[in-house]
């Protein structure tokens, strides 16, 4: 299933997930074992707030002077022989790399993991060309053979299982293999070996950019990002405006923080620093190096008292190893690049289409578990209910909400008018329930009782009950002789005064 299809609606796309059994318990596994593997490395590192505060610091501060440090990182990585690209929109990204590979005639890229270049579609564009495009990464490698987006944003092939992997790298090789993972890695290897060798281009990401130096951060736990950004003698890096980070001593917060929220590791096995095109004493890097920074709807959420917080994430997906609703309904469901609750909020916000995206923001509970899992303490919670107020001001909900939230106004606006709500819905529930649930699945029920059981409204709410055991009280006091009453009343008063006390 495409991750990129807007011609479905996300209660379609929910649907499809959810009779996936394969796809929720394999999601529902991985996403507990990366969140109690966070929670580990928190507690080992031992004061975690104190560095999830330092890093909501740095990203603040660096956010806030956006353009003073993407300037000073251009000007150093230009001095050390770079070149630099700004592109506003992802048209004018993909637009650049095709004039590289162009200039270059280029006829095959390897690239490493990226959700920038997934978000710009560039292996489309380059497929278009003629241009054999590669993934490198495993999980990136597997997908890409499947014809489908990232489902998560470090673990890409995460709704996968060995059998259907094999399936997958079976048609590659031209006869069966068996699901092993040793095996399957050893064919991906071999495979994507020569691929290194032979690549004209190569492509990758960027985790950070060092402000002060000009330099690129790679993290990765494979070798392919390594191979990417040393064998081609062309490098090409797609960079999300965001991505900077002032110093080196900032990017010693960033890398405590990041492994550990998104695997629970203590370090990445690879941290390549890349700084600048190949010099006459290196052994190996590129000859050449093009760094494309991405606007693509950034730019608009700085200034923005509401979301501007929102490019401070380090993409660490540790909110979505948190969140109940990814865990139900796995990446694809939300429709675009970015999944979980990350995703629900920078798919409406980067996305100019803002009526096909709107509703990707209600694919949350908004319990707060993913500002509890964030490493910089980003209130997405906040912006997904600044977002769903959008919708409503903009018209962008449907009729039967709106009528149903005007009625919950009018219900909850007088005491007597709710009580009057909660007799009516107690005498027309009658006919529906069943041992105390209402399992039918008509009219608003539908979609809950899809996955669960409505409870029936109480016979007496808590007010009803708490007048009926004030009023029982009240029988029992009368009823008591007079000398009872006057020692209940000493010893409520003793007890007054040594409160006071």
């Amino acid at each position: 299933m495409s991750g990129h299809n807007p011609t479905s609606t996300l209660a379609e796309r929910v649907r499809i997930a959810l009779n996936n059994d394969f796809l929720r318990n394999a999601v529902r596994f991985t996403t507990e074992r990366l969140r109690t593997n966070k929670q580990a490395a928190a507690e080992q590192i031992g004061n975690w707030e104190e560095w999830r505060e330092r890093g909501r610091q740095i990203r603040l501060h660096t956010i806030a002077h956006l353009d003073y440090y993407l300037a000073q990182f251009a000007e150093n990585l230009r001095r050390a022989g770079g070149y630099v690209h700004f592109a506003s929109t992802a048209e004018e990204a993909v637009a650049i790399t095709l004039q590289i590979m162009a200039a270059k005639q280029a006829k095959s890229v390897v690239k490493s993991k990226s959700m920038v270049s997934e978000e710009v579609h560039i292996n489309q564009a380059l497929e278009e060309q003629g241009i054999e495009t590669v993934e490198t990464d495993l999980g990136e490698y597997i997908i890409q053979l499947a014809g489908e987006t990232p489902s998560h944003i470090i673990i890409p092939a995460i709704h996968k299982n060995k059998a259907q992997v094999a399936e997958l790298f079976s048609e590659v090789a031209g006869e069966p293999l068996p699901a092993d993972t040793a095996v399957l890695a050893a064919f991906a290897r071999s495979k994507l070996r020569g691929k290194f060798l032979e690549a004209d281009i190569g492509m990758t990401g960027c985790n950070f950019a060092i402000a002060e130096s000009g330099s690129i951060v790679l993290f990765s736990n494979e070798g392919n990002a390594r191979m990417v950004s040393t064998v081609p003698r062309t490098q090409i890096t797609m960079m999300g405006m965001e991505r900077i980070l002032p110093s080196w001593e900032d990017l010693e917060v960033m890398a405590t923080l990041l492994p550990r929220s998104a695997t629970g590791q203590k370090l990445t096995v690879y941290m390549s620093a890349i700084n600048g095109p190949r010099r006459t004493a290196d052994g190996d890097g590129p000859d050449e190096l093009h760094v494309i920074i991405i606007d693509n709807g950034r730019s608009r959420q700085l200034g923005d008292p509401e979301f501007q917080e929102v490019l401070n994430c380090i993409r660490c997906g540790a909110c979505l190893n948190a969140c109940p609703v990814y865990r139900h309904i796995g990446g694809h469901a939300y429709g675009w690049v970015y999944s979980g609750p990350i995703g629900a909020v920078l798919t409406p916000v980067l996305n100019e289409e803002k009526e096909k995206w709107a509703e990707v923001a209600n694919a949350s509970t908004l319990c707060g578990a993913c500002y509890e899992a964030c490493p910089v303490k980003i209130p997405l919670h906040d912006m997904l209910v600044y977002i769903r107020r959008r919708n409503v001001e903009e018209g962008r909900t449907k009729r039967t909400e709106r009528l149903g939230m005007k009625t919950y106004k009018v219900a909850v606006s007088s005491h007597r008018f709710y009580q009057l709500a909660l007799k009516l819905g107690r005498i027309g529930q009658k006919p529906l329930v069943r041992d105390g649930q209402i399992p039918t699945r008509l009219g608003p029920l539908k979609g809950w009782n899809n996955v669960r059981t409505a409870p029936a409204l109480a016979e007496r709410s808590f007010r009803e009950s708490w007048q009926a055991l004030e009023r029982e009280l009240q029988q029992e006091m009368a009823e008591m002789s007079p000398q009872v009453k006057a020692r209940l009343e000493e010893l409520a008063g003793k007890r007054g005064d040594r409160h006071e006390q």
